[in-house]
């Protein structure tokens, strides 16, 4: 499987949190060959099985499929459209975007503000509010009401670009690339024998609530999961030790099971893998936080993707660290023993 061009499909695709099914095929599509099973719960997670040779225990990997975005809240009287935001997105980085007002049909669009020239001087100095700036798809409000509606979606256009160094840039990323880390993973793990089945979950609605995670761990009940995410990496203005191209992050915490952050780090140094310690005192942010309470507790790993420019439409990760958290966790996998009463003692 081509990684990087899997990673630029599900970047450029569209699916905002609640809103995800518009990517249910290439998904399909790109996993089945991969898995032995593949379904779709009640609340829309769509789960890939890969059975092991003994199935008594179950291994969860979840890595959340939805994105931040825009919804429309009004039309004005000129035709332009006022919108509220999906998720945390970063109103800073809005103006002058591209962007796909998802209607009875698509519609190109731009999102503009007052020009600088007409700004105070004081106005200057500030960023500009979202109530400031308006969508521009080119018609009259009469035509734009006969294509969009009120909580139609917008996303923002936007090319997956390579940089260099093994670097890729684009939206989405956060969580998309977490995506492409559970294709590896399944890859590598059609390779090898292990024991548990493998049940890998692309979760809906993280970003306005951990929603997926929650009803797929209830649902699945796993005996170890491990959620797969980004994290904030080293950048200008950024002050972190975690940093893009020196592997993935493996979180360490009360959200995290101590025997599963030991036996990811132990797997990392076995296999050469680069890693690096993330520390998490408290709320993880990730699918995580939802699966380790769910029912009776789930014993949970977070293995994260560095990122910089998080929530913005040129996220920045590296093809390496992407792939070598896939590795991680198969070999992670591969080396549980049969019996886990016991191993995943505090």
């Amino acid at each position: 499987m081509d990684y990087k061009d899997l990673l630029k499909k599900l970047s450029e695709s569209y699916g905002v949190s609640g809103h995800e099914r518009g990517i249910y095929d290439l998904l399909k599509k790109e996993f089945e060959p991969i898995s032995d099973e593949v379904k779709e719960d009640n609340f829309g997670n769509l789960i890939f099985k890969k059975k092991g040779t003994k199935g008594k225990y179950k291994v969860m990997l979840a890595a959340h499929l939805d994105e931040i975005g825009l919804m429309v809240k009004d039309i004005d009287e000129k035709g332009f459209i006022k919108f509220t935001t999906v998720g945390g997105v970063d109103q800073r980085t809005l103006p002058s975007q591209e962007v796909i007002v998802h209607g009875k049909k698509d519609l190109l669009g731009v999102i503009g503000s007052k020009p600088p020239h007409l700004l105070s001087s004081e106005d200057m100095e500030k960023a500009i509010k979202i109530d400031d700036m308006y969508v521009d798809v080119g018609l009259q409000k009469e035509e734009v009401e006969k294509l969009v509606s009120i909580g139609d979606i917008i996303t923002v256009k936007r090319e997956f670009k390579e940089l260099l160094n093994e670097n890729v840039s684009g939206k989405a990323l956060d969580d998309r690339a977490g995506v492409v880390v559970m294709a590896v993973c399944l890859e590598e793990l059609k390779k090898v024998y292990h024991y548990h089945d493998v049940y890998a979950v692309a979760t809906l609605q993280e970003e306005v609530g951990v929603r997926g995670a929650t009803t797929s761990s209830y649902n699945i009940e796993p005996d170890i999961a491990i959620a797969i995410d980004v994290t904030h990496a080293k950048a200008r203005g950024v002050s972190r030790d975690i940093e893009v191209g020196k592997g993935p992050a493996i979180g360490k915490g009360p959200n995290i099971h101590p025997a599963v952050y030991k036996g990811l780090v132990d797997i990392a140094k076995k296999y050469n893998i680069n890693y690096q310690i993330e520390p998490l005192p408290g709320h993880s942010g990730t699918d995580a936080w939802a699966i380790q309470v769910s029912k009776k507790g789930v014993p949970t790993g977070l293995v994260s993707i560095p990122l910089k420019y998080m929530h913005t439409s040129v996220e920045t990760a590296n093809m390496k660290d992407i792939i070598e958290s896939g590795r991680l966790l198969a070999h992670y996998i591969a080396n549980l023993p049969e019996e886990l009463e016991g191993h995943l003692c505090y």
